[in-house]
């Protein structure tokens, strides 16, 4: 099961499978600190019992009935300051895929994926380790629910508890490191015009007022950008436009 990928050029040809891992952004860290991964070599578990998310959330997912695994990538080739652009470029290529089973995702600021009126059904975690100010590794997170029908949460849902279908983890797997890759490329590239792009295109409650929260103050907004750095830029009611770091501004129902 997930053996090497033939139709990539890089990446998906080193693949590690694990039946049951506590988490696969661990378990490539350590490998690539024993040197036995490198850029485009990939962690991949039947079943992640401790699964890391934003804000070091936990992500829980049914054994079998989903995919979580890593990417090892090397993007030495940007400078740190730019390391939002990974991040939009991987959250871009996993919607390219889900879009063709549900056309409606979208990404919620800074990597949740999820089907408005349905819930969440995946999420992104990258890693970095930098050697003073020189990128080394960066090691990428994803789960995504795919044929999971039991959350224990409102907040969350499936490909299956959408469409009602069920779909081959091994194929999807294969599809979505190809996406992944092209998506990486492009990066490569310095397309960073249309990744942005690509990436506010799809952002959750974009150009649309909304409530959110930040300093004990809840408000209405309106996302109107993303910073060079990766910050939510959202226009207040008074016209003014601030800021917003990962941990300084939440989602408010």
């Amino acid at each position: 099961m997930y053996k090497i990928l033939a139709n990539t050029i890089f990446l998906g040809k080193d693949v590690h499978f694990l039946p049951e891992c506590h988490s696969t952004n661990d378990i490539a860290l350590k490998l690539v600190r024993q040197r036995q991964a490198a850029e485009g070599s990939v962690v991949i578990c039947g079943h992640q019992t401790q699964g890391k998310g934003q804000r070091g959330n936990l992500w829980y997912s049914q054994a079998g009935k989903n995919l979580t695994f890593s990417l090892v990538l090397r993007p030495d080739f940007m400078d740190i300051s730019e390391q939002f652009y990974l991040n939009m470029a991987v959250s871009n290529s996993i919607r390219r895929l889900m879009q063709d089973y549900i056309p409606q995702l979208e990404v919620k600021w800074p990597n949740d994926l999820i089907v408005p009126g349905f819930g969440k059904i995946g999420g992104i975690l990258i890693e970095n380790t930098f050697s003073g100010k020189e990128w080394e590794y960066a090691i990428v997170g994803i789960g995504l629910n795919i044929n999971q029908l039991d959350f224990g949460s409102t907040t969350a849902a499936s490909i299956r508890s959408i469409t009602g279908s069920h779909f081959e983890l091994e194929e999807l797997f294969r599809l979505l490191i190809t996406q992944l890759e092209q998506g990486y490329i492009q990066l490569k590239k310095g397309k960073w015009n249309e990744i942005k792009s690509e990436y506010l295109m799809h952002l959750y409650r974009m150009d649309s007022w909304a409530n959110y929260s930040a300093n004990g103050e809840q408000f209405l907004g309106k996302i109107v950008g993303i910073s060079a750095e990766g910050k939510l830029e959202v226009e207040l009611e008074e016209g003014e436009t601030v800021r917003y770091g990962l941990k300084e501004i939440t989602f408010v129902p």
